[in-house]
């Protein structure tokens, strides 16, 4: 049974940072580009950041290209995700993701994680 655990989420103020991670098992993401998205209340699922299989290449989303990199470290299983400067308007549930192969575009997601809330106060 495969299974994506993302954690450290949670408060912070406007400014602060937070360091998400996500550790799957039932599977070697090192087969896998694997990224972030998010969804806010009343809001559309929107991509956050993608990294190709060996990570030597990545992409962010406009609305934080700058302030959030996403990273892995494969002999872990772990992707991460380093929110800095953050604004009101990041808070979300964020989700954890895994394509099998190493086309960087998350079209099509194999396996989703559960999300772990976070919430920006001002």
């Amino acid at each position: 049974q495969v299974q994506l655990i993302e954690s450290g989420g949670g408060l912070v103020q406007a400014g602060g940072s937070l360091r998400l991670s996500c550790v799957a098992s039932g599977i070697f993401i090192s087969a896998y580009t694997m990224g972030w998205f998010r969804r806010a209340p009343g809001k559309e699922r929107e991509f956050v950041a993608a990294i190709n299989w060996v990570g030597t290449d990545t992409q962010h989303g406009d609305a934080v290209a700058g302030r959030f990199t996403i990273s892995r470290d494969n002999a872990k299983n772990t992707v991460y995700l380093q929110m800095n400067s953050l604004k009101v308007e990041d808070t979300a549930v964020y989700y954890c993701a895994a394509k099998l192969g190493n086309a960087l575009a998350l079209t099509q997601v194999d396996y989703w994680g559960q999300g772990t809330q976070v919430t920006v106060s001002s």
